[in-house]
């Protein structure tokens, strides 16, 4: 399907925006209070959902309550964003920038927002529907929409409570190594293949070199579509790239050999989906990049915090275990007609131990961590895997 790798990255970036969350839950509040404004617009039915106790609040006593709980929702909704926005600035400052994007996805958040604003806004339909009797026209109460808003601010309560507890555990550096680690063995375990000889694209790529028009890292790639066109067309496609690689106009992204048309081109090209920065979909390295990251900061002059840099190899350790147990290859896997390197073993520990190794070199805590992960590595490890990690060793000196 066309566009889809745009689509899937276009519903990734929402997942990671504050913005979805709150905005949905905003309308749900305005159907809920044409729900329960209807349900009152019939007094029999309101006095079989409701005791006759909670039916007798005067206009001056609701319009009072609705009046209170949107103000104190709506300002405490602005507390609760800033302090979102302190935790996201302090967290991008101390364990590196690259670790936003986890902290925008987290649902805490997002949910605790979203109900602050919809009790906000459910308040104010409700306060305007409160009546006066006016004339002809008699007053009206809705009764059950106050009781019901009487629950949201409850609920906003508890809510509060929740995210007071919620964003110190968001902040702190273990929790956020180990959302990382657990991230990353769960990755590596899913990607994770047995092959006979390691993916790679053909040697050397044959055809036509194919661009795109637009600059940018890759953040997603359809391969299932890629195949579906090379096999309609007869065409085999040797990719260049991975997800997370930065490409321009000039950057080749795959050699298409046969005789493809300029629509055909077009629709390959729009398989790709790019953005401003690496992601963590069909991407296992960027989490490992992150890990990598917070050891660099933990390790740096200003910070010298040696025990986050172990807390951090150690989930490395157990995500380079997990992957060595599951397969030799890794990440995106290729299709008929096309085809992509892989990731071999050794990739992962250079992009993890290899990186790590220039910030642990000097500090002898996390060195002799960092040699200690490295002897775990090969403990029961199969014969190919203790021997990459030997020679991976060995090339450290």
């Amino acid at each position: 399907m066309a566009y889809r790798a745009l689509a899937i990255k276009t519903f990734h970036d929402i997942r990671a925006s504050y913005w979805f969350v709150p905005t949905c839950l905003a309308l749900v509040s305005v159907v809920l209070a044409q729900v329960t404004l209807w349900i009152d617009a019939h007094p029999d039915w309101v006095g079989a959902v409701l005791p006759d106790s909670m039916i007798h609040t005067q206009i001056d006593g609701a319009r009072t309550t609705l009046s209170v709980i949107a103000q104190s929702v709506i300002g405490v909704a602005g507390v609760m964003f800033s302090i979102t926005m302190v935790a996201v600035s302090f967290a991008s400052g101390n364990f590196g920038p690259r670790l936003i994007g986890n902290f925008m996805r987290d649902r805490g958040n997002q949910w605790s927002l979203g109900i602050l604003i919809a009790t906000f806004v459910y308040a104010l339909i409700i306060l305007r529907a409160v009546q006066s009797k006016f004339g002809a026209e008699e007053a009206f109460v809705p009764q059950l929409s106050l009781v019901a808003a009487m629950g949201l601010a409850f609920l906003s309560v508890m809510v509060m409570i929740y995210f007071v507890h919620h964003i110190p555990e968001t902040i702190n550096v273990s929790n956020i190594a180990a959302r990382l680690g657990r991230e990353l063995c769960h990755d590596l375990a899913a990607t994770a293949r047995q092959v006979a000889v390691p993916d790679h694209p053909r040697d050397p790529p044959r055809g036509r070199a194919v661009t795109l028009d637009r600059v940018g890292y890759i953040q997603r790639m359809e391969l299932d579509d890629m195949a579906s066109t090379a096999a309609e067309h007869g065409l085999e496609i040797d990719l260049l790239v991975l997800p997370g690689d930065f490409v321009h106009r000039d950057r080749a992204v795959a050699m298409v050999e046969g005789e493809p048309d300029e629509e055909v081109l077009a629709a390959f090209c729009q398989t790709f989906a790019l953005g401003p920065a690496k992601t963590e979909d069909q991407n296992v390295l960027f989490l490992a990049e992150q890990l990598v990251e917070m050891i660099a900061r933990a390790l740096s002059p200003g910070v010298n915090d040696p025990h986050t840099a172990i807390n951090c190899l150690n989930w490395l350790t157990a995500a380079l275990a997990e992957a060595g147990a599951s397969g030799n290859a890794f990440g995106i896997a290729p299709r008929e007609r096309v085809h992509v390197r892989g990731l071999t073993y050794h990739d992962l520990l250079e992009v993890t131990f290899g990186e790590a190794w220039h910030y642990v070199v000097d500090d002898p805590l996390a060195r002799a961590a960092f040699a200690d992960c490295l002897d775990r590595l090969t403990r029961g490890a199969s014969p190919a895997v203790a021997g990459t990690v030997e020679e991976f060793r060995r090339a450290l000196g």
